[in-house]
């Protein structure tokens, strides 16, 4: 029998004190790390949330802040596509009959993002519709903007197309794009004051200049539902930041075609 008892249970009670001691220690290290992550995850998703705000809205129909007005420079897109495939015939809007701006589309917007493809599948397009639409649009695109961005608007398809064309008739083309017999040099800025200029009321916070690697391709005019030009910081912080971009004339990949040897 052990002569000292009490150091023995003295020696293995403090065993375990230490023990728990370690445990607790480690338990809270574990947990901290926990409250760590978790609060990381927090803050995390709330600059998530934040960021995609418009996500509780997102691609509902009818839901938005106003219209991008996207008008695209032809001739551009015809000497891109020449580029692409010469032997093949030239796109619809790149005919004789050609304008130099095209109805590119009336895109429903966010004060931040937009959204698309709102109903899918989109409702069926009318003959009628498509055709009363061929002096401003060309028939692909005219299928692409409502798939895309004609649901989102909320409007029938009927409605939806007869606000693109009070839309377009809102904006005066600048009288220097109209012909354009000869390619022009110009200033990304230059374009959007032009457009300024020619249209009453119009600012250039309503104004994006869209381009290419060296080339005009569109300019974009944001208006209201009210068909009101509208200001638009985040289309316009867009704008081709370029110091000159090429605006070619009319059919002049084709001319140049000819020419060739």
């Amino acid at each position: 029998m052990a002569r000292y008892p009490h150091r023995h249970s003295h020696r293995f009670v403090s065993r375990l004190a230490h023990r728990f001691a370690d445990r607790l220690l480690a338990f809270r290290v574990f947990a901290q790390i926990v409250v760590a992550i978790a609060a990381a995850v927090l803050v995390s998703g709330f600059w998530a949330g934040t960021a995609a705000a418009q996500d509780l809205r997102q691609n509902q129909p009818g839901k938005f802040d106003f219209y991008v007005l996207s008008l695209s420079w032809a001739p551009t897109f015809c000497a891109a596509s020449f580029e692409r495939a010469p032997d093949q015939p030239p796109p619809p809007e790149c005919g004789q009959r050609a304008v130099p701006f095209v109805v590119h589309g009336l895109w429903p917007q966010y004060d931040t993002g937009f959204p698309e493809f709102c109903q899918q599948p989109a409702p069926r397009l009318d003959r009628s519709v498509i055709s009363s639409m061929l002096d401003l649009m060309p028939p692909r695109l005219i299928f692409n903007e409502w798939d895309r961005h004609g649901t989102c608007s909320g409007l029938s398809s009927h409605a939806y197309f007869e606000t693109v064309r009070k839309a377009r008739a809102l904006v005066k083309i600048p009288t220097d794009y109209i012909e354009a017999a000869q390619e022009i040099t110009v200033a990304p800025a230059e374009v959007g004051d032009a457009f300024v200029k020619a249209n009453p009321g119009l600012t250039r916070a309503s104004v994006a200049v869209a381009c290419d690697a060296k080339r005009l391709t569109e300019v974009r005019i944001c208006v209201g539902k009210d068909l009101q030009f509208h200001a638009c910081p985040d289309v316009e912080q867009h704008s081709c930041r370029r110091e000159q971009v090429v605006m070619p004339p009319l059919h002049s990949e084709r001319k140049a075609a000819t020419l060739e040897p």
